[in-house]
C-alpha cells in the first residue's frame, strides 16, 4: 500500500470510526466485543482499500461492513450459546455524564428496555430502524446506506416500529402486572 493509501484509509478510519462502533453497539454486539468488531470491520476495509471508490460516500461501505460482521459474530455466539445482552445495571463508559443513582438506575432500565425490544427485530429492520430513529438519518439516506429502495425502508421501519411499541407495551404490562401483585397499586 502506498504512502498516499495509508494516509487516505487513516482518513477514512477517522471520519467512519465512531459510526462504526455505534453502529455495531446498535446492530447487537455486545460493548465487551465492539472493540474487537470494530477492528474487523477496518480490517476488511483496508483488505479492500484499494478497490474502493473514493470519490463517494464511504459510509455505506463501512455500515455494510458493519452489518456483516454484526450478524457473524450474532450467529456464532448463538452457536456457542452465548447470550448477547449486557448487563442492564452497566452503564456505557462512553455516555459518561454526571447523573444521580435513580437517573442512573432509570437510563440502565431504559437501555435495557431499548435492547431487549431490538434484540425482537431482525438485522435489516433493526438497521433500519437504528440508523432512522437513533442516528436521525432521513429514508433516502437509509437507503442508500443499505443499498436498498426507499419504500422498503419505510416497510422496514413500520415493522420495526410495531415490534418497538409491542415490546414497551409488554414490559409497561408486566410492571402493572408486578405492582398489582406487590400491592402496590389497587
Amino acid at each position: 500500500m502506498s504512502e498516499a493509501d495509508l494516509n487516505g484509509f487513516a482518513a477514512l478510519y477517522r471520519e467512519n470510526f465512531a459510526f462504526a462502533w455505534r453502529s455495531l453497539r446498535r446492530l447487537g454486539v455486545p460493548e465487551r466485543d465492539l472493540g474487537d468488531a470494530a477492528q474487523d470491520v477496518f480490517l476488511v476495509v483496508y483488505r479492500k482499500f484499494d478497490q474502493l471508490d473514493l470519490q463517494g460516500p464511504l459510509a455505506s461501505y463501512v455500515y455494510a461492513v458493519c452489518m456483516r460482521v454484526a450478524s457473524n459474530r450474532r450467529r456464532s455466539a448463538l452457536r456457542r450459546h452465548e447470550q448477547l445482552a449486557e448487563d442492564p445495571d452497566r452503564v456505557e463508559e462512553s455516555e459518561t455524564v454526571p447523573v444521580h443513582d435513580t437517573q442512573r438506575e432509570q437510563l440502565a432500565e431504559q437501555r435495557a428496555l431499548l435492547e431487549a425490544a431490538l434484540n425482537e427485530m431482525s438485522l435489516e429492520q433493526r438497521a433500519v430502524f437504528t440508523l432512522f430513529e437513533l442516528e436521525g438519518r432521513t429514508g433516502d439516506e437509509v437507503a442508500e446506506l443499505l443499498g436498498v429502495p426507499t419504500p422498503t425502508v419505510h416497510s422496514r421501519l413500520r415493522l420495526a416500529r410495531e415490534i418497538f411499541r409491542r415490546s414497551i407495551e409488554r414490559h409497561r404490562a408486566r410492571e402493572h402486572f408486578e405492582l398489582r401483585r406487590t400491592g402496590g397499586e389497587r
